[in-house]
């Protein structure tokens, strides 16, 4: 079951659900608004290899903002750190953003429970686009869930800033 507006807006008083730094006026009717971090990043390699730590670039997004290419996929924390030890958050792309071509999360769009930090978005767009720190581009929806809690306490906890992937990690426990 999806948590409406007000009901997002109540957990978060109660610290059921944690939203920082959180605007009251990013809830929606069934949904919270996150808005695009201040910086991104992109793999310098020309293959990716899951095995192995990819080379990987830092860079803030200028305020008059910055030009997406569609070669590249980009790597770009969310403003909000966001997490819940009772719902599943969902991310999105707001429908603005998806009209313009830019898909905002690529896949990998459930974050599990127990997980909080800044959200790793993973853009691709169709044809150049421009960005802008702190511009509204997706959405964070909340469900319900049912069974035993188990919580996350993965390679991704506590993020900060875009995280690359961390799939090598998986090759050192065979």
């Amino acid at each position: 079951m999806i948590l409406t507006g007000p009901e997002i807006h109540a957990r978060i008083e109660r610290g059921e659900i944690k939203v920082s730094p959180y605007d009251p006026g990013l809830i929606q009717p069934n949904s919270l608004d996150f808005r695009l971090g201040d910086t991104i990043g992109w793999y310098t390699g020309e293959v990716l290899d899951c095995a192995r730590e990819n080379a990987f670039e830092e860079h803030p997004i200028p305020a008059s903002g910055m030009v997406l290419s569609p070669e590249r996929i980009y790597l770009a924390p969310t403003r909000e750190r966001i997490g819940s030890d009772s719902v599943v958050p969902i991310i999105r792309a707001k429908s603005s953003t998806a009209r313009l071509g830019l898909f905002v999360h690529v896949t990998a769009d459930l974050i599990d429970l127990g997980s909080y930090g800044q959200l790793t978005l993973q853009l691709h767009c169709v044809e150049p686009v421009q960005i802008y720190p702190g511009m509204l581009i997706g959405q964070a929806t909340f469900w319900e869930t049912s069974g035993e809690v188990v919580l996350y306490d993965g390679k991704y906890q506590n993020s900060t800033g875009p995280m690359p992937s961390q799939s090598y990690r998986d090759f050192e426990t065979r």
